[in-house]
């Protein structure tokens, strides 16, 4: 299974990164697997622990893919790391091995601490929207235009009818991400 999660790192110094990725879920625990090169790679290279943040906040997500990174952190509770303020509950993960690859290697990391902060209500399609074109928004180099705009289109409808503020708010940042990209193409 594949959680959408938001990653928290950081590198040697402090320095927390936040990164949205879909998290697999295995017996062990998870296997993280970011594209060479990436932040949360060297980080979690560097101190061998992450924290996977469960949050219904979708502007978190929208926001790390358009250049908003800045949200609210405090110290995890076990290991070194950074917890998202706004996380509905956490898990800190310490690494356990690597299985090299070139493009994507898979960090196999095992839960050491787990705390839920509040409930989760589920999403309203809205924020389901949100997070599947934030995904789209990651691959914007990969896929053919005519997917993401029928993905686009078809998101839409359910985002349309359930979105509230917040949501809007993520829709209006990816749908400019999304729109900067295309120009710059045609361009």
């Amino acid at each position: 299974m594949i959680q959408e999660v938001l990653v928290t790192t950081q590198n040697a110094l402090g320095l927390a990164h936040i990164a949205p990725m879909g998290v697999h879920v295995v017996e062990a625990g998870f296997l993280i697997l970011p594209f060479r090169p990436s932040t949360t790679l060297d980080n979690l290279l560097a101190t061998q622990t992450a924290v996977i943040n469960y949050c219904d906040d979708v502007r978190v997500f929208a926001g790390c893919l358009t250049g908003r990174r800045e949200w609210p952190l405090r110290p995890a509770e076990k290991l070194a790391g950074q917890v998202l303020a706004g996380a509905l509950a956490h898990t800190e993960v310490a690494l356990v091995r690597v299985e090299e690859d070139a493009v994507r290697p898979k960090l196999v990391c095992r839960p050491v601490h787990s705390v839920n902060h509040k409930p989760f209500s589920g999403f309203n399609r809205a924020q389901f929207a949100v997070l599947e074109a934030a995904i789209l928004t990651s691959r914007l180099s990969l896929l053919p235009w005519p997917k993401i705009e029928a993905e686009l289109a078809y998101l839409q409808i359910g985002f349309d009818k359930t979105a509230g503020e917040r949501e809007r708010e993520a829709w209006g940042w990816l749908m400019a991400a999304i729109a900067s990209h295309k120009a710059e193409q045609n361009s």
